[in-house]
């Protein structure tokens, strides 16, 4: 069993900069592939970003490709989201995922647990 919270969002004017954390617990923590995804208003939730167990392999949705960054750090549990040049279309609900596998997944359903999400919001 994983617990995740997330924290650092907020409120911030395009082309500022956020880093979110994810902070999680059990001693399995660095086994798991850690994924970010968002969810806009209206709109469906979808992949951002994801990170091997190692740390080896980083895959980034095209949005936001050279602008976030996904690290980890297992010796805390916590795995980040840098996010550099927001824009407003960044707007969303921001979620981190975790999935016991030595791969790495984009998919959400793939995804065996979740935080309660922390609120990005860019004004233009």
């Amino acid at each position: 069993q994983v617990q995740l919270v997330e924290s650092g969002g907020g409120p911030v004017q395009a082309g500022g900069s956020l880093r979110l954390s994810c902070a999680g617990s059990g001693r399995t923590f660095s086994r798991y592939c850690m994924g970010w995804f968002r969810q806009a208003p209206g709109k469906e939730r979808e992949f951002v970003a994801a990170i091997s167990y190692t740390g080896g392999n980083t895959p980034y949705a095209d949005s936001v490709k050279g602008r976030f960054t996904i690290s980890r750090d297992n010796a805390k549990n916590t795995v980040y989201l840098q996010m550099n040049n927001l824009k407003p279309e960044d707007t969303a609900v921001y979620y981190c995922a975790a999935r016991d596998t030595t791969g790495v997944s984009t998919g959400d359903w793939m995804y065996d647990y979740w935080g309660q999400g922390t609120q990005v919001t860019v004004s233009s």
